[in-house]
């Protein structure tokens, strides 16, 4: 049996569309007793790091999920609450993941992989979350310029021109690229597949880091220490990677 953790932090629709799509069983509780019994557990979450952390305590959860031997998944605030702390509310969190989260910047220096496509979505007159839908569904081959790649000529502006400080627009919100993937989660899943993102903090890389992104600096995509895997991105809403990955998860 799979348990999603309800614990009023929104996100479970869509959780639990992918899951009726993978064919998979799975209930929606806050029960300690139905998560210990589970097969696998999915801990999702949307919103805010120290309010979604209040209602983990609020239910007990804080003293349940550390305690889990099965496969338990984190999605987006799942992952992060995972960690050891956020900066988000100032948060302390369950520290399974040895390290923190912390705001994503809100400028970078162009040409340094960490566009994330502003600036070729601005000159297309699109949005954010439009310019990245692009890069991964229609420009394939240029794909790395609109979602995160570096620009092609002199690591600045044009034909090497120095290096200038480029907005980023926060939250990330899109489709963006994973890469240095070495995980049983990721099984199938080529280098720079594109996997949907909503989100203003990130994790930093540390040794539990199992993939990668970049968008102002590089962040932890994904992290596993023994049996606990989290994802910063939502597998639920990556297409059929998300599916990939989803399944992969269930399958360990």
């Amino acid at each position: 049996m799979i348990a999603v953790v309800d614990y009023a932090t929104g996100n479970l629709r869509s959780v639990a569309n992918a899951l009726r799509r993978a064919g998979a069983e799975f209930t929606l509780t806050a029960d300690a007793a139905l998560l210990r019994r589970a097969e696998r557990v999915i801990l999702p979450g949307v919103g805010e790091a120290s309010s979604a952390m209040a209602r983990l305590r609020e239910r007990g959860l804080d003293e349940v999920l550390p305690t889990l031997t099965c496969p338990v998944l984190g999605i987006c605030i799942g992952m992060q609450l995972l960690c050891l702390s956020s900066e988000e509310g100032d948060a302390e969190c369950l520290g399974l993941f040895p390290t923190r989260v912390r705001r994503l910047p809100s400028d970078a220096e162009s040409g340094a992989g960490a566009e994330a496509g502003i600036r070729a979505v601005e000159e297309i007159g699109g949005s954010p979350s439009a310019g990245c839908l692009l890069a991964a569904e229609t420009f394939p081959a240029v794909g790395g310029l609109l979602a995160g790649g570096p620009l092609p000529a002199g690591g600045g502006g044009l034909a090497g021109e120095p290096p200038t400080r480029l907005r980023l627009k926060i939250p990330h919100v899109g489709w963006d690229t994973i890469e240095e993937l070495r995980s049983p989660l990721f099984e199938g899943v080529p280098e720079q597949s594109y996997v949907y993102y909503v989100h203003s903090y990130a994790a930093a890389p540390c040794p539990a880091t199992i993939a990668t992104t970049d968008y102002g600096r590089r962040f932890s995509a994904a992290l596993q220490r023994d049996n606990f895997f989290g994802t910063q991105f939502h597998p639920e809403k990556s297409g059929a990677v998300g599916a990939r990955i989803l399944q992969n998860f269930l399958n360990l």
